[in-house]
């Protein structure tokens, strides 16, 4: 029986398009190569026999000497691969089509179906949505070289390029004009085109439009997510409404089913990737759901499988479709994963376009139907930290400015001097934007294919615990320190992992040119490790755990105790951030969290007070007067804090709050002890003081300090109506209302036998108990049997998720690396060995994304 292997189904699809491949350019989306990276595709994709694989948002002029190698000859075929609508990738293809001269055909693969274009909300497109992309294409592509070719030749009215097809022909007007086209060294290669081959325009370009569906970002064989520039990821989850909490989370459970009508593009996207997930793989689905969302993308994959999958022959799985919104908790709080400190502390690649709808966009999206901008699943290893001394870091400018003279110098158009200082010539190759300017930057990232003994190392990592983890990491290093016959003289104690210890036998391991290219991977992840373990790092995480046991033990408390830890955690955050701002002359603690570290621990501790307190307040889970305090507490932490005047419900404040900081900054250094605003400052009986510039000039600014604080109160009583959204998770959730979820006795503090939603979950499903909310989306002959034949005593029993030898878990808005980890785990205690479980989500969350999304510009506050 074959095993359900997501990359190995994602790398046997790619291997399906070498007819396509062979012999072409190949362009790929920031979505598509985010994914390919995690695949390790890229030399799949030149061994299919790929001349060249490009990115097609940053496409350059240098993408053209491809068909200088004589040997290949002009093929003038290009693929395009795009992980987008076909409407948002429009522009970027054009530009493509329009750099390359002999271009004969052009094939795209897009991994949004026909029918999911057409079933996008607002979608231009019809039900023959791939044909009438290629018709529109070529009219665009005809419309802009006859654009062009007028520029260039001026013998034509000027008015021609006004003179544009029928206005729902086309969509030239979706693209961002000329500056779009790559201006080719003086060389205007589509007036090449025109003039060369009279009636060319249009008629020799073919264009073919298909479906690839398996885009997506494995990040072990049992583990995935999509890509964070993909449409399916950047579509929003649920508009604003009051059961809303994000645009990149599933709303709240209101109790009323849905019929599937107002299904959001998130929603549709998910249904239509986990349809044809399924059918790559052979996967016939018995579909579950627990949650709003979840029970729309079932209702819609249920729709889908009636239509298309009768007398199919595959192998039977389950899917359990989850919203996130069920549990908030694990993915805001800092669990035991060495995979999540590390995602969390690395720097990320910088997102290659902004999904907005550009200027001139037919699409017009609704009120509040914005796509997001996620962050990148490219998390990249500053390798110079650890491996380069001076020395190196000498060598590697001298290479840049080396690479920089010879790009110059071939980009040259001849009236330059030969004789130019290297550095200038470099500063001026970044200026122009041929190289990355930060080329001298040696970066790695944890997305390695290479293993150790058939052991991919990410996905042993996702398996362990933190300290698990680091040892099984210094055990790696030691075995290829053997393999490469290098000794260190480093004191290694058995059972335990430091820095101290990995540090110099990573630097003993990549002294070598050889021993570093053949142990590249490893060297990379441990390096990674290194930094999630450094102090500051460390200390920061501690902090965060030492914070959220506190929460803990207090919600096993009383509602007054964890109102009190709340307000504690908000005035230190305060209170260290403005000591450091009076001490600049001093390092400020690494290990100290800010105010907004501290607003995501109230949103923990908001929804702790919920599961335990729902009734302590009239509209939340504190008392009127618990929660007065907590909102005091804040306004005066803001206005220490100005900083965090970037979060959402204090949009529009940032300069007032900047201002008010310097001027009281400024009158402590002056020594003047700065008033706190009193109503009495603003009685009408003080003519004695009148015309006193000072005192109307403190008055001033008195007024101005309450109107403050006024409109800042206004902002916290926004933030606190939000907050109680999180506390009611557990009265909206049947599963939890009825405490199959909350811990048998009492609360652990301990992160490390704390367990989620997902591993309780998993456990309950696989123990064949009763899980309240679970739905099971019967297709239509099941439904014939149920009602119709069940009369006559032919009725078909309701299948059982545990019953299954593959499980599909799939959450809707994301998961992180503990919870792979766990429901792993609630496999082996199941006694299940021969149970294929795999866990999806739709991105991979960290506790500063669940920030962003809650209480930044995404979230609905």
């Amino acid at each position: 029986m074959a095993v359900a292997d997501v990359a190995i189904s994602c790398l046997d699809s790619i291997s399906q398009l070498s007819d396509h491949i062979k012999d072409s350019v190949l362009y790929l989306d920031g979505g598509c190569a985010e994914s390919f990276q995690y695949l390790g595709a890229f030399p799949v994709l030149l061994g299919l026999g790929a001349r060249a694989v490009c990115s097609l948002e940053k496409m350059s002029p240098l993408d053209l000497v491809i068909d200088w190698n004589s040997k290949l000859g002009p093929r003038g075929n290009i693929v395009i691969m795009t992980s987008h609508l076909l409407s948002d990738a429009h522009r970027y293809i054009l530009r493509c089509l329009s750099s390359h001269q002999d271009v004969h055909h052009c094939t795209i693969f897009t991994c949004i179906s026909e029918i999911a274009h057409s079933a996008y909300p607002d979608s231009p497109l019809g039900p023959d949505a791939f044909h009438e992309y290629e018709t529109l294409l070529v009219q665009d592509f005809e419309e802009l070289v006859k654009k062009r070719w007028a520029k260039a030749t001026k013998s034509i009215d000027e008015n021609y390029p006004e003179t544009k097809t029928a206005k729902d022909e086309g969509w030239l007007q979706f693209t961002s004009n000329d500056e779009d086209i790559p201006d080719l060294g003086g060389r205007n290669l589509v007036e090449d085109k025109f003039t060369s081959h009279t009636g060319y325009v249009g008629k020799n370009l073919i264009v073919s439009v298909h479906h690839f569906p398996l885009i997506m970002c494995p990040l072990s064989p049992r583990a995935f997510v999509l890509p964070s520039e993909g449409s399916v990821a950047e579509a929003y989850l649920s508009l604003q409404h009051e059961d809303s909490l994000s645009q990149g989370l599933p709303p709240l459970n209101s109790g009323v089913p849905s019929d599937g009508d107002d299904a959001s593009a998130g929603v549709i996207l998910t249904a239509h990737f986990l349809y044809h997930l399924a059918s790559k793989m052979d996967l016939k689905m018995e579909i579950f759901s627990l949650g709003n969302s979840s029970k729309m993308v079932g209702k819609i994959l249920t729709d889908m499988s009636s239509l298309y999958d009768v007398g199919r022959r595959k192998r039977s799985a389950g899917l359990l479709l989850v919203d996130r919104t069920l549990d908030l908790l694990t993915p805001c709080c800092h669990g035991d994963s060495l995979v999540d400190r590390i995602v969390s502390c690395l720097p990320r690649r910088e997102r290659t376009t902004a999904s907005a709808p550009k200027k001139g966009s037919q699409i017009q999206l609704k009120p509040g139907m914005v796509n997001l901008q996620r962050t990148s699943l490219d998390f990249q290893i500053p390798l110079n930290e650890v491996l380069m001394g001076e020395d190196d870091k000498v060598n590697n400018n001298r290479l840049f400015n080396g690479i920089g003279s010879f790009l110059l110098g071939w980009n040259s158009d001849g009236s330059g001097t030969k004789t130019a200082d290297s550095v200038e010539m470099s500063s001026n190759i970044q200026k122009q934007g041929h190289i990355s300017p930060r080329m001298e930057e040696l970066k790695g990232s944890i997305i390695a294919t290479e293993s150790l003994r058939r052991t991919p190392y990410l996905e042993a990592l996702l398996d362990r615990k933190t300290k698990d983890g680091v040892i099984l990491v210094k055990k790696w290093l030691q075995e290829a320190l053997r393999r490469e016959n290098i000794s260190i003289n480093v004191n290694i104690r058995a059972g335990v992992a430091s820095r101290s210890e990995l540090l110099p036998m990573i630097e003993a391991l990549a002294k070598s040119q050889s021993s570093l290219i053949r142990n590249k991977a490893l060297i990379q992840l441990a390096t990674a490790t290194v930094l999630a373990l450094d102090e500051s790092q460390c200390a920061r995480w501690d902090a965060f755990i030492s914070a959220e046991k506190m929460l803990y033990a207090s919600a096993g408390d009383t509602s007054q105790s964890l109102a009190a830890q709340i307000g504690d955690l908000i005035n230190k955050s305060a209170f260290f951030h403005s000591h450091g701002q009076k001490n600049e002359n001093k390092k400020k603690p690494q290990s100290l969290l800010s105010l907004q570290d501290a607003l995501l621990l109230t949103a923990v501790g908001y929804i702790l007070a919920g599961e335990n307190f729902p009734t302590s307040g009239p509209s939340g889970p504190f008392s009127w007067q618990e929660e007065r305090l907590l909102k005091e507490t804040l306004v005066d932490a803001v206005i220490e804090n100005p900083d965090v005047a970037e979060l959402k419900f204090l949009h529009s404040l940032k300069e007032e709050l900047e201002a008010n900081r310097k001027r009281i900054s400024a009158e402590e250094n002056r020594g003047t002890p700065a008033k706190e605003p009193d109503i009495d400052d603003f009685d009408d009986d003080q003519w004695d003081t009148w015309g006193d510039e000072d005192t109307n000039q403190n008055k001033d600014h008195s007024y101005g300090d309450m109107q403050l604080k006024l409109e800042l109160r206004d902002r916290v009583d926004t933030l606190f109506k939000f907050l109680h959204k999180l506390s009611s998770l557990k009265s909206r959730n049947k599963s939890f209302g009825e405490g199959v979820f909350l811990p048998e006795s009492g609360f652990s503090i301990d992160s490390s036998t704390r367990k989620g939603f997902l591993y309780k979950l998993v456990t309950r499903v696989l123990s064949k108990s009763d899980v309240p909310g679970l739905e099971h989306h019967s297709s239509a002959v099941g439904r014939l049997f149920k009602s119709g034949f069940g009369r006559f005593g032919l009725g078909q029993a309701k299948p059982s998720l545990s019953d299954q030898d593959v499980i599909l878990v799939f959450v809707v808005g994301g998961i992180n690396g503990l919870e792979a980890r766990e429901v792993q785990e609630a496999v082996s205690e199941s006694g299940r060995p021969d149970l294929e479980l795999l866990l999806g989500g739709t991105t991979l969350l960290t506790p500063n994304d669940m920030l962003d999304l809650l209480l930044g510009q995404y979230g609905y506050i």
